[in-house]
């Protein structure tokens, strides 16, 4: 049987962003910016730099500044040009030439398992990532570490079955985020899934591995998705479908991904980010390390 790879990948980006109001009333989180770039191309440059030939956005209502984003925008392009700033003319020409990027309207808020549906004609039969916009993970190129769909492609490529990407969160926080209960280890790094909790009691939960914003699925998930019931708040939930799959036979695993991740669906979560990838910032870093001790004195 041939080993099938990942070409594609989804990133729903319909959700109201109601963590963040009143900053999210007039533009979408996902267009919030983290130094000096917006949430989600932090996420678009993750797929490219791991081989991701075809990227597909899941959007909403009031999300038109996501394609204008990535598109070209004349006016902006020739006023630079013209005052010879060619620095920033390079990079607004890059992002309008990031990748093959697609749109696809989720009409209705009915869950993440719905809006995923969405993409059924964009991946046809091919295995797939998943991208949620509230996760950016950053990793460090200078110690080697893979983007995380990377990480999450090669294990795929390995073991040829759905993977979630997990890490390790503080046993007080459980509560908050989806824990799988793993089977066994295949290796250091990688679980075989039983089962998975959602936001349980912090005395119930069978680990602490969260399951925290990417995924690897298989075509079959649409079948699964379009037969499934809606759960609460009338919503179709994504991890329903993963674990009807498995129960009938499909592989589940997780793998505990090298990254430091930043919530930005949260305001906490946006603060450490733009902190963090400031000092990070070969333009701004030590301005950044000056003020940020100064302030603190």
């Amino acid at each position: 049987m041939k080993e099938k790879k990942i070409r594609k990948a989804v990133i729903p980006a319909a959700g109201l962003g109601t963590r963040l109001l009143p900053a999210t009333k007039a533009q979408p989180k996902e267009m919030i910016a983290i130094v000096d770039k917006p949430a989600l191309q932090y996420l678009i440059e993750e797929l490219i730099e791991s081989g991701i030939e075809e990227i597909l956005i899941i959007t909403g209502r009031n999300k038109s500044s996501i394609e204008n984003h990535f598109d070209y925008s004349f006016e902006l392009e020739k006023t630079l040009e013209e005052k010879e700033k060619n620095k920033l003319l390079k990079i607004v020409n890059d992002i309008s030439k990031m990748s093959n990027i697609y749109y696809v309207r989720q009409k209705k808020p009915l869950g993440l398992g719905h809006a995923v549906s969405r993409a059924k004609s964009f991946v046809g039969n091919e295995p797939f990532l998943v991208l949620l916009g509230d996760d950016i993970i950053y990793t460090d190129k200078n110690k080697g570490e893979l983007p995380v769909s990377k990480q999450l492609m090669n294990k795929y490529e390995e073991l040829q079955g759905m993977i979630l990407g997990v890490q390790k969160v503080p046993k007080n926080d459980v509560n908050k985020y989806g824990i799988i209960k793993s089977l066994n280890y295949i290796d250091d790094d990688t679980m075989e899934v039983e089962d998975f909790v959602e936001k349980s009691a912090i005395i119930e939960a069978p680990s602490q591995f969260a399951v925290l914003g990417r995924y690897i699925l298989e075509p079959e998930i649409f079948s699964y998705l379009e037969n499934l019931k809606p759960g609460k708040n009338g919503e179709i939930q994504l991890t329903d479908a993963i674990f009807n799959m498995k129960k009938d036979g499909l592989k589940l695993y997780a793998y505990d991904f090298k990254g430091i991740r930043y919530d930005i669906g949260n305001k906490m979560g946006i603060y450490k980010a733009n902190i963090e990838f400031g000092l990070r910032h070969p333009e701004i870093s030590e301005k950044v390390k000056k003020y940020l001790k100064k302030l603190l004195k």
